[in-house]
């Protein structure tokens, strides 16, 4: 499956200091967009030699623009969200209510259970019969076919190409896919109720092959967790690049006007990330370009079946930065201590991941300042080991509240990942945004303000105004230009303020 966008987690809990003007979030409203959900004008579908089809565009595009949107043709939540998730607008709530029917399905409330309707009524009746929901992706496939016998397999006029279409690669999965392959379909089978319309056990692969290869993952409205997966035909057909020159976001959509000619669907949002000129690929990333290109390669190879042979691969472009070691003054750290503490950092993160799974979160700075340590004066504040190190212990340090430590974490790491990532990436946004937040924290309002700032600046072109992570950011940029002018005033009744609203701060949920 292939991942929208960052799923990276950003502490929720800052402090607020009770005297300053909490500005509200723009009051833009989510459903403003110039783009038409199943607008294709902007992109078609071309040759694309050995990848086979692309889109490319058809006009020049400016950074940040939505070069088309697209609901989704069939979309459900994972397992372990079910309850916790609203399965018509995938946003995490609170409190839902749930299906009384097949008491599985859960929403937001009544409006976002009857907009789900029409995907639901099938599953539920299929639920209702053998007792119980089957997995995700049992739950999707069958989501895919019960819309293919309603609609067909392609649902309006700017859908490309048709969803039974879509490459599925069963010839090309190993031996252990295959036999799960064969699992799903015989749970498939027991679960399937749709009158007297049944399908071989070749097209039902078929189907369960191009969910695993095409299923895009759905955050939630924060983009702190994959919560579903979904499948969008069009999207389907963007290739692969490692440096793209677009991105894609959930946009959850509208329930919430009085007026449901103003409620807007569920879809995702194909951006530009560059000024693109006419007639050029249209291209996203399927995988996270901090890894070799090697290893990017190879996930590619195992997931999507295909050698990648973009710019970025097929030059090694910033593989050196990402294995660099140390240089001062010309001096360069010997070969056997570099593969020595690339050695000891590899086997610590398997250490730090282990209790950072288990709870065990001061196992965790220990050991991340041990390695932190370890790594000191050898690799470079770009090698892919120390960023791993820093990204948790800042995540890690934040949790328990040490964020003064916690900030220098997340600076040199942000540091290093902007001379790796593209500028605009979604990835790169987030993880400044998060280390603003933990400036923020420390006290640090000059820093932590021009981070949030600069983590805007991206996240409107990957995001847009509208979405629920940018108009927190929003906020939060409003919050730290106050106390930033009250810094500068005076110091001293600042950090008073500052420090009361800390001891009145609870500790940071879990993220």
């Amino acid at each position: 499956m292939r991942t929208l966008h960052s799923l990276q987690h950003y502490p929720s809990a800052r402090p607020t200091l009770r005297r300053f003007s909490s500005l509200s979030v723009s009051s833009v409203s989510c459903l403003a967009s110039t783009m038409t959900v199943g607008n294709m004008e902007s992109a078609a579908l071309f040759n694309a030699g050995k990848k086979g089809r692309g889109l490319r565009a058809t006009k020049e595009l400016s950074a940040g623009e939505v070069v088309f949107a697209e609901p989704s043709f069939s979309a459900v939540v994972f397992d372990s969200f079910t309850s916790q998730v609203c399965h018509s607008c995938f946003r995490h709530q609170a409190k839902l209510h749930r299906c009384a029917q097949c008491k599985f399905a859960h929403y937001c409330d009544r409006t976002c259970q009857t907009a789900c309707w029409d995907e639901h009524k099938q599953e539920c009746g299929a639920i209702k019969k053998i007792g119980k929901a089957p997995s995700e992706n049992i739950r999707l496939a069958a989501r895919v076919l019960w819309r293919i016998h309603k609609d067909t397999g392609i649902v309006s006029d700017s859908q490309l190409i048709s969803v039974d279409q879509l490459e599925d690669h069963v010839a090309d999965l190993p031996e252990e896919d295959l036999k799960q392959l064969k699992t799903d379909v015989h749970n498939f089978l027991e679960y399937w109720s749709y009158g007297r319309k049944q399908h071989s056990v070749d097209y039902i692969s078929h189907i369960f092959g191009i969910i695993k290869c095409n299923g895009f993952t759905l955050s939630d409205q924060r983009g702190l967790q994959a919560v579903g997966v979904g499948l969008f035909p069009n999207l389907c057909l963007v290739n692969h690049d490692c440096w793209p020159n677009c991105t894609v976001i959930l946009n959850h959509g509208n329930q919430s006007a009085l007026s449901s000619a103003l409620h807007s669907q569920r879809r995702i949002e194909l951006r530009a990330l560059e000024k693109i000129p006419e007639g050029a690929e249209l291209t996203v990333s399927y995988v996270d370009f901090l890894n070799l290109s090697t290893d990017r390669q190879k996930k590619l190879k195992e997931h999507f079946h295909f050698d990648c042979t973009c710019e970025h691969c097929s030059q090694h472009i910033k593989d050196d930065l990402m294995m660099a070691a140390t240089e001062s003054e010309g001096n360069k750290s010997s070969a056997d201590k570099v593969k020595e503490v690339t050695s000891f950092s590899k086997g610590c993160l398997e250490k730090i991941e282990s209790s950072r799974i288990q709870g065990e979160y001061h196992e965790v700075v220990k050991l991340c300042r041990e390695c932190l340590a370890k790594q000191e004066n050898v690799l470079a504040d770009t090698h892919l080991y120390k960023l791993r190190v820093l990204s948790v212990a800042s995540e890690v340090l934040s949790y328990l509240q040490s964020f003064s430590e916690a900030a220098d974490c997340a600076r040199r790491m942000v540091e290093g990942y902007m001379k790796l990532y593209h500028p605009n990436n979604a990835l790169l946004g987030m993880a400044i945004m998060r280390a603003g937040v933990t400036h923020w924290h420390a006290g640090e309002i000059e820093m932590a303000h021009g981070m949030i700032c600069k983590a805007y600046g991206i996240l409107m072109v990957t995001h847009g105004p509208n979405h629920a992570i940018t108009r927190d950011l929003e906020s939060m940029r409003t919050q730290t230009e106050t106390e930033l002018k009250m810094f500068k005033q005076n110091e001293d009744v600042y950090h008073t303020m500052r420090d009361a609203a800390l001891k009145n701060q609870p500790m940071a949920s879990k993220q």
